[in-house]
């Protein structure tokens, strides 16, 4: 996958977050089971996502192969440190 495939990907999953946090604001209660789990879900990809681009970032800059990067389990990228 290269970066502009994993760019428009996130812009996807940004796009649908958007769509659900607006139907639930739309709504004005608490996002409900599927639409919360769904949330979880794209966030947990977005996150996987944006580890994958700054790693291939990284081995870019450090002059090594970009596509060696792999993506990373959602619960490996879940458990990084802010």
């Amino acid at each position: 996958m290269d970066d502009k495939t994993i760019l428009n990907r996130i812009s996807e999953l940004v796009d649908e977050e958007h769509r659900l946090r607006g139907e639930a604001q739309a709504h004005e209660t608490g996002t409900e089971g599927e639409a919360r789990d769904r949330l979880r879900e794209l966030e947990e990809s977005l996150d996987q996502c944006w580890d994958l681009l700054r790693r291939r970032r990284a081995a870019r800059q450090a002059h090594g192969d970009p596509d060696a990067q792999g993506e990373r389990p959602k619960p490996a990228v879940e458990r990084y440190l802010q």
